[in-house]
């Protein structure tokens, strides 16, 4: 269904059960995000926060769930847009529709989604500041470390000054003063495109950013989609219904008619860059201080009640994995009808945050057949960033980790069937020696055609042993924690990085001399203060602080050996600092235990920032090499 504005949509969420009210005044410095990481890690609702200094209540965890993001998008979103998407992808990629009724019902259905433009106000405009100041709004500082304060939910509207085309997309924006913010575009992004577009003719580029809004708007902006296509289109596929756009009121973009709150300016490319940062990322580490263009404010217009949404973002599972869930479902279809058809399924684990890890179902023919498709998805669209990606073929749901892991190990020979390579990485990912450029890792686990196989496939040695062992070493406290009861040849072990034990190499002759490499497929180095009970932190330590070409490194014929301790060592003369990990300071937190009882929820939650703070090593957002070792 489509909204007319935020307001509907939380008052759909409030007649669902979905909505929880605080009435207390909480600062939207930290300690909005500290009670709604608390609430969100726990399955709870959607938190509004109507007492926050402002006229603006705060919505966050407002997609939280698979009943939100049913609520936001609709029931059958999967099934339906997703084939309708295909179509479109087909248009856009220049494949010849066949010449049935049908194929121009689909055409004639596509154009009836397209964005309309309209010639009224809009109610994003009933109010309006054109002497604008952003002290207005009730924009959150996250965490700690945080250079500022930030919008996390901007939907930004340029334009390229050549074709015309528009895009809308999703780029933090970091407050500096009451009419100036910075502007997230990574050098990946259709808006960074767009800059170095206006910056050759010399002239101001006009930007818009709307907040809020019917929530197919949020999603929207954050989807996948090629270059040159309407965002507002799959937003009106989504909500069946075409979007109006109105035009903005000191420049010439056009934003939805019915969004919250409007922010129009626009970013000067002759302009000197200004130093952005630090932020706690979604990939559950600080993004550190980096150079990205000013947008100056020349106009604020909202609703009169409108609301301001927000995100809050860190260490995994948090709301965003459940707009890669949807991504999963809408773009599978697209990538099976134009590049590769024999995928059936497509999985991007919430511990992998969207770019560290991808697992992918073919149905498989030939041999090479997985190999064939790592590469195609290497260098295919988004998929381009991800930095270690698994295919599997045959009856095995990807969704199931403990089926899966035992399936990988019993159909890979680590030694033959990965391909490791160099690509671009995501500009998050902090582990590589070179921004946004690193290693990859591609693993065929697909059931081997006998052409494939070798002889060391699938063997080793079940040795019986503790659940959990450790012994001291010449240099630290080596922790095993293994998964052999489960018939799953794997083991996570803590390693201090200190001395020696920081070259990858003496960790394989330490893993020898143990004969662990008899006993495991698969062996994960963690830091120490890394909790090995918790296999989820584990992943998402070793996909976030491993560089597949680097910190890889074989033992005997068939153990494949993963660093994912931090490497803030080895980076210590290069000008690449390590990011420190994301969690709430110990004074926010006390505050908000303290403020709890009068918050209005039933039972008290912990912070999970109490856990999480063991894995910090200093007191920014960086890592402090004197605490890593």
């Amino acid at each position: 269904m489509a909204y007319n504005s935020l307001s509907e949509f939380i008052a759909a969420l409030d007649r669902n059960g979905e909505l929880h009210r605080v009435k207390e005044f909480v600062n939207p410095v930290l300690e909005i995000t500290e009670i709604t990481e608390r609430v969100a890690r726990n399955g709870g609702k959607a938190l509004l926060f109507e007492n926050n200094g402002t006229q603006f209540p705060v919505l966050t965890n407002a997609f939280g769930s698979d009943k939100r993001m049913e609520l936001a998008l609709g029931h059958d979103i999967s099934r339906d847009a997703a084939g309708i998407i295909s179509k479109l992808s087909e248009r856009i990629s220049g494949i010849r529709p066949k010449r049935t009724l049908k194929a121009l019902s689909d055409l004639l259905k596509i154009a009836s989604y397209m964005p309309v433009r309209s010639s009224k106000k809009g109610l994003c405009q009933q109010v309006i500041h054109l002497n604008p100041d952003l002290g207005i709004l009730p924009v959150l500082k996250c965490r700690p470390f945080d250079g500022g304060r930030f919008l996390t939910l901007p939907l930004v509207h340029t334009v390229h000054p050549d074709s015309g085309a528009v895009n809308l997309g999703m780029y933090r924006m970091q407050i500096i003063d009451k009419q100036t913010t910075a502007m997230h575009w990574q050098r990946h992004k259709t808006g960074a495109s767009h800059f170095e577009a206006w910056e050759k003719t010399g002239k101001k580029m006009p930007v818009a950013v709307a907040l809020g809004g019917d929530p197919v708007y949020t999603y929207a902006a954050t989807a996948p989609l090629p270059e040159n296509v309407n965002e507002y289109i799959l937003a009106g596929i989504i909500r069946r219904k075409r979007v109006k756009l109105v035009k903005c009121l000191t420049n010439d973009l056009y934003v939805p008619y019915d969004c919250d709150i409007v922010i129009e300016g626009y970013v000067d490319p002759s302009e000197e860059m200004i130093m952005e940062g630090p932020f706690g990322d979604h990939t559950g580490f600080y993004s550190l201080p980096d150079l990205y263009p000013l947008f100056h404010v020349t106009c604020i217009t909202h609703a009169r009640k409108a609301v301001y949404p927000a995100t809050v973002v860190g260490i995994p599972p948090q709301e965003d994995a459940w707009f890669a869930k949807i991504t999963e479902k809408l773009f599978l279809m697209p990538i099976k009808t134009l590049l590769l058809p024999e995928i059936e399924d497509l999985h991007m684990p919430p511990a992998g945050v969207a770019h560290n890890l991808a697992v992918v179902r073919i149905k498989k023919s030939y041999p090479g057949q997985g190999m064939k498709v790592i590469n195609s998805l290497f260098g295919a669209g988004q998929m381009m960033f991800t930095k270690y990606l698994i295919v599997v073929s045959g009856d095995i749901d990807i969704r199931d980790y403990r089926k899966l892991s035992k399936y990988v190990l019993e159909n890979t020979d680590f030694r033959n069937h990965i391909l490791f390579t160099r690509g671009p990485l995501d500009a998050l990912d902090h582990s590589s020696g070179s921004d946004s450029f690193g290693g990859k890792a591609g693993i065929d686990a697909t059931l081997k055609l006998p052409e494939e196989t070798s002889e060391t496939y699938g063997k080793f040695h079940e040795t019986e042993m503790q659940d959990k062992e450790s012994f001291e070493t010449e240099d630290s406290v080596l922790i095993i924690k293994d998964f052999l009861s489960y018939g799953i040849p794997v083991a996570f072990i803590t390693l201090n990085i200190s001395g020696r034990f920081a070259d990858i190499n003496e960790v394989v002759h330490l893993v020898m001399k143990g004969n662990y490499h008899n006993r495991y497929r698969l062996i994960l180095i963690v830091d120490k203060n890394v909790d090995t009970e918790d296999a989820f932190m584990v992943a998402w330590q070793v996909l976030g602080n491993s560089d597949p070409l680097r910190d890889h490194a074989f033992a005997g014929p068939s153990c494949l050996i993963i660093d994912g301790r931090i490497k803030a060592e080895l980076f210590r003369y290069s000008e690449r600092n390590w990011p420190e990990i994301v969690c709430s300071d110990p004074a926010t937190i006390k505050a908000v235990d303290e403020k709890w009882h009068s918050l209005g929820f039933r039972d008290f939650i912990e912070s999970p920032s109490l856990k999480f703070s063991k894995l910090a090593r200093g007191n920014s957002a960086k890592v402090d090499i004197s605490a890593s070792a």
